[in-house]
């Protein structure tokens, strides 16, 4: 069964949504309002894709429904001779949790920044986002203050 795979711009209404919940959620958090801000779905995906670095989305899936979200980027790290990878973000409807949906989607986004050539690859955990920050290292991240890192080579 699948879990994960390439969002297509079929995808582009429900991938707003589940932005918008994870926007919400991220603000109901300790630090979530300065890392979300007012910054609506639809302005935060075309940002993510106005950079000029590479991004790709992923929408992760239960029973053949979308009920999840996952954005990556690559950028040039000053001094580094390879690509870093960045997790933008990395979401999963609350009554779809703990099926193994986020584990895909972080692993097709681990992937798509292995297959590009990065280095390694960031992800934010909020202060406080235990859950986060858990499932994070068990995905092999190792933190650095609260920026979770995964070396790819």
């Amino acid at each position: 069964m699948e879990l994960a795979r390439p969002a297509t711009e079929a995808d582009r209404a429900v991938m707003a949504s589940l932005l918008r919940g994870a926007l919400d959620e991220a603000r109901r958090q300790r630090g979530g309002a300065l890392l979300a801000g007012t910054t609506s779905p639809n302005d935060l995906m075309a940002e993510w894709t106005s950079r000029g670095a590479p991004v790709a989305r992923f929408v992760g899936l239960f029973d053949q429904a979308v009920v999840g979200l996952g954005v990556v980027s690559a950028f040039a790290r000053p001094g580094a001779s390879k690509r870093s990878g960045r997790i933008e973000c990395c979401y999963v409807e609350g009554a779809a949790r703990g099926v193994g949906v986020g584990s895909a989607l972080m692993e097709a986004m681990v992937r798509w920044c292995r297959d590009l050539g990065c280095g390694d690859i960031d992800a934010l955990a909020l202060p406080g986002d235990r859950s986060s920050k858990q499932r994070l290292e068990a995905a092999g991240f190792t933190a650095r203050l609260l920026t979770l890192n995964r070396r790819l080579d």
